[in-house]
């Protein structure tokens, strides 16, 4: 149902139309069907990766305190967005309000520069462990643990709060909908009468010097880290330390691929790629990663497979 406007309509009063993945209306009740499912998985898994670490005093480790920062925030991520989605596609509930879109936008795009930041620490940790194993200990403390956790949200919120002052700024006057399932920032900015250069420039300084940064930091991280293990003589040694890295790298690619896939559709491949494959993929992206993180870190780490196969065992034990 479209909502009446006047002339300049005031942000707070303002109510909006999700319209889901537009020309794929008549299958929004099969599509919500695996997100649905890959949700619950998502909230489950990492609940439970986030719960055994906090429980094992033994997976008390940087790479395991990282992980469960990276398990936080896909649950956060796919909460911030799967529910509203899953609305629209089973009652067609489209409508959401000014104030609600804005505070949906404002928490995809922290969870997301916090990901990122999180995925470099990652990074960084796996270049200590191998390039410096010696000195993993005293450099990875918990103390810098934590502040590491602190800058990253610090950093998150310094981004992306001015996404909220540069939208409440714009006058909107009579476009309301949304051809999307969830609020972003330029999806709001596009319906306002006024300029949104100044919207538009600061997405991408923000998409270049936060994300950007992260992935040349990762990218010159793995490239000292190859440099380091390929000087190892023992091909079993060299195995061991590359395995180490692989479930990090996997999930490097499953965030930031559709990420940037739906960077640069977005912004030039606007005539060549379909509106509701840029929507699709955008729908994925926030329920797949997160559905996959726990999976593949809980089949490659042996330590955490030795805990889950415990912690079922000693709960058997007790029933």
């Amino acid at each position: 149902m479209a909502l009446a406007f006047h002339n300049h309509t005031i942000p707070q009063d303002a109510w909006y139309i999700l319209t889901g993945i537009p020309g794929m209306e008549y299958l929004h009740p099969w599509i919500s069907i695996p997100i649905c499912s890959m949700y619950i998985v998502a909230v489950v898994g990492n609940v439970s990766l986030i719960f055994l670490i906090a429980i094992e005093r033994s997976l008390h480790e940087p790479m395991y305190l990282f992980l469960s920062m990276l398990a936080l925030a896909d649950v956060l991520l796919s909460t911030a967005t799967a529910p509203k989605m899953l609305v629209i596609f089973w009652f067609h509930s489209t409508a959401i309000s000014f104030a609600s879109c804005v505070t949906q936008m404002f928490f995809i795009h922290f969870i997301f520069v916090a990901e990122s930041a999180i995925l470099l620490a990652m990074a960084f940790d796996r270049y200590v462990a191998i390039c410096d194993p010696l000195r993993y200990t005293t450099i990875l403390t918990s103390s810098v643990i934590g502040k590491i956790g602190i800058a990253t949200v610090v950093r998150s919120l310094m981004i992306c709060c001015p996404f909220i002052i540069l939208v409440y700024r714009l006058t909107y006057c009579g476009r309301n909908i949304i051809l999307h399932s969830y609020c972003e920032h330029m999806g709001i900015a596009r319906l306002a009468c006024d300029n949104i250069n100044v919207n538009i420039v600061y997405g991408l300084t923000v998409a270049l010097l936060s994300t950007g940064l992260d992935v040349v930091f990762i990218i010159m991280s793995y490239t000292m880290i190859l440099h380091t293990v390929f000087r190892i003589p023992s091909w079993a040694a060299r195995c061991k330390a590359l395995n180490t890295c692989g479930c990090h790298i996997c999930v490097i690619f499953m965030f930031y691929t559709p990420a940037f896939f739906s960077f640069f559709a977005h912004r030039f491949g606007g005539k060549t790629i379909p509106h509701h494959i840029h929507i699709l993929v955008a729908n994925l992206y926030v329920v797949v990663p997160p559905m996959l993180n726990p999976i593949i870190y809980g089949i490659k780490t042996k330590q955490i497979q030795d805990r889950i196969i415990l912690f079922y065992s000693s709960v058997n034990t007790c029933c």
